[in-house]
C-alpha cells in the first residue's frame, strides 16, 4: 500500500534524519567485499531466480506494433518452451505499446511495465507526465517506470523533484507499482545517489531503479550498494520495504549474480523475490538461459 510520508515541501528536511552517504572509498571497499562473496551465487538456482526477476525490455526507436507483438509472443511462449525456468517478471515497453503487449500475452500471468513521465529525460510538462502515465495504466500497464528529474537533483531542487514523483504516485493509485529511475550514472556521487533514492521513497516510490540505459553510465555495483543501503535505512525507520531494480549494462549471468549478491548482503534474503528485486534488461536474458542450460541459447 502506498502512503506519502510528507506533504508540501518537506522532503529535503527528512533527509536530515538519515546518516550521510558513505565515501566513495568506503563504497569501493564494500563492492570489493561483495564481489568476493558473489562467486558462491554463480549457480543454476540463482540464475533461474535472476531470470524470474527480469523486466524484459524493448525501448527502441525501431519498435513497432509488429516487432513488439513478436517480442511479447516469444515471452508468452517461454512458459511452454522452458517450463523448468520461471518466466520473466514483466515486459517493459513504451506507453503506446502497452495494449499491444496485453493482446500478445493475454491468458498468461505476464505483467506489463510501461516507461512513462517523459522517459528517458523526464524533461516535459508535468501535465504531460501525468496524462502519459494515466493513459498507460488505462491501456493495461501493471507497473510504471518513471525518471526522477535529474536536472533538478543536480541543482539541489530536491523538493521539486520529489513533488513530481508524489504527483505520479497519486496517478498510479494503490494497485500499480511505481518504479523511480534515479539515473545514478548522471548523479555520480554516493551523496546524490543516496539523496535521490531516499526522496523517491519519501514521495511514495515502490521501487528505486538505477538507470534508463540511455546514457553512457548505466547500472554499477557501486550505485547499487548505495541505493540498497538507502532502502535498508528507510525500512529500519519506517518498516516499509521498497524494491531495488538494476537496469542498463547488466549483460552476463555473472553480472546478474553480482546484483543478487548486493541485495542479499545489504538487504537480506527477504528482498530476494520479484516483488522487491528486478533486473531491467534484454541482453542478459539469453545469457542467463545459456548459463542455466549449459549451452549457448539465443531465444530472444
Amino acid at each position: 500500500m502506498k502512503m506519502q510520508n510528507v506533504s508540501g515541501m518537506e522532503y529535503t528536511q527528512q533527509l536530515n534524519e538519515y546518516a550521510p552517504a558513505w565515501t566513495p572509498e568506503q563504497v569501493d571497499q564494500e563492492v570489493a567485499r561483495i564481489k568476493e562473496v558473489a562467486a558462491k551465487n554463480c549457480t543454476t538456482e540463482v540464475y533461474k531466480f535472476c531470470f524470474s526477476t527480469i523486466d524484459l525490455t524493448t525501448l527502441s526507436c525501431n519498435d513497432s506494433v509488429e516487432s513488439v507483438t513478436a517480442f511479447a509472443e516469444k515471452a508468452a511462449a517461454f512458459y511452454h518452451k522452458f517450463p523448468h525456468i520461471p518466466n520473466v517478471a514483466s515486459i517493459c515497453v513504451y506507453p503506446s505499446f502497452v495494449e499491444t503487449v496485453g493482446l500478445a500475452v493475454d491468458g498468461t500471468p505476464m505483467r506489463i511495465t510501461s516507461v512513462s513521465g517523459g522517459f528517458p529525460a523526464s524533461q516535459t510538462f508535468m501535465e504531460v507526465k501525468a496524462l502519459e502515465t494515466a493513459m498507460a495504466i488505462e491501456n493495461g500497464a501493471d507497473e510504471i517506470d518513471i525518471v526522477l528529474n535529474v536536472g533538478k537533483m543536480l541543482q539541489g531542487h530536491y523538493d521539486e523533484a520529489a513533488s513530481e514523483v508524489a504527483m505520479l504516485v497519486e496517478e498510479c493509485g494503490e494497485d500499480v507499482v511505481l518504479k523511480v529511475i534515479i539515473e545514478s550514472g548522471a548523479l555520480k556521487s554516493p551523496e546524490l545517489i543516496r539523496a535521490a533514492s531516499l526522496i523517491s521513497m519519501f514521495a511514495g516510490a515502490d521501487f528505486v531503479k538505477t538507470s534508463t540505459g540511455k546514457i553512457d553510465v548505466a547500472a554499477t555495483p557501486e550505485a547499487a550498494v548505495v541505493m540498497c543501503q538507502a532502502i535498508r535505512d528507510y525500512y529500519e525507520k519506517t518498516g516499509k520495504k521498497i524494491g531495488f531494480k538494476a537496469a542498463g549494462g547488466v549483460r552476463t549471468a555473472e553480472d546478474a549474480a553480482l546484483y543478487y549478491t548486493i541485495v542479499e548482503e545489504t538487504l537480506g534474503k527477504e528482498w530476494l523475490t520479484p516483488d522487491l528485486f528486478r533486473i531491467g534488461a534484454s541482453s542478459v536474458a539469453n545469457n542467463l538461459i545459456s548459463a542455466i542450460e549449459g549451452a549457448p541459447v539465443k531465444y530472444y
